[in-house]
Formats: structure tokens, C-alpha cells, sequence
């Protein structure tokens, strides 16, 4: 019985240390500027998420930094990318993977409203 206990102990750390080590998925802001909304759709749709970058700690994404995303499951997607002055853009076809870092630069940035 004493084995069973220490196995199972062994086990929920374990588990729990696989978990801390999986960091999700995460955006790396590479534009030239700061991010103030981001919103995904299954590639080709047009249905938009959650702005994602209310998740984050000011709610927004400055440059060079990172964002994990909240409830995003590995995938193809298309991004709506917004900026504080109104301005916003798209990227088709992402590839997001589990436990990944992508990352999005100016030249990634089509059909901009402004």
C-alpha cells in the first residue's frame, strides 16, 4: 500500500512538473509597433476571437514581446492585428503549435485599413 502512495505522489509531481514546463502558445510581436488588440479565426473563416491581448498585463504587446495565448488550440489561423491609432491589419494562414512561440513582423502584414 506504502508503494501504491509513493507511485502516485511520484506521479501527481510529475505531472505537475510537465505542466509548469509548457509554456502554450505565443506571439511574438516583431513590428515596429506596440499591439493593442489581436484576434484569431480558424484560417479562412472570418469568425474573430477574443482580443487576445487583454490577457496580457497592460494589454498590449510592445515590440519584441510576447504574449501567450489564452484557450488557442494548435492550429491554422488567420490574425486581425490592431494598433492604439486605428489602424489594423490581417495575416492569413498562421501555423500555430503547441508550445510555440510565432512570431509576426511588418512584412507579415496584409489588407491594412490604414
Amino acid at each position: 500500500m506504502l508503494r501504491v502512495l509513493i507511485g502516485l505522489a511520484a506521479v501527481v509531481l510529475m505531472s505537475g512538473h510537465l505542466q509548469a514546463r509548457e509554456k502554450g502558445i505565443r506571439l511574438w510581436n516583431l513590428t515596429t509597433a506596440t499591439i493593442s488588440s489581436f484576434q484569431l479565426s480558424p484560417a479562412g473563416t472570418d469568425s474573430w476571437g477574443p482580443n487576445q491581448t487583454l490577457n496580457d498585463k497592460d494589454k498590449e504587446v510592445d515590440h519584441d514581446e510576447r504574449l501567450r495565448l489564452v484557450d488557442i488550440a494548435p492550429g491554422r489561423y488567420d490574425a486581425k492585428v490592431g494598433y492604439a491609432n486605428g489602424r489594423s491589419c490581417l495575416v492569413r494562414n498562421l501555423e500555430l503549435k503547441a508550445n510555440a512561440v510565432f512570431s509576426i513582423a511588418d512584412a507579415d502584414l496584409k489588407q491594412c485599413n490604414r
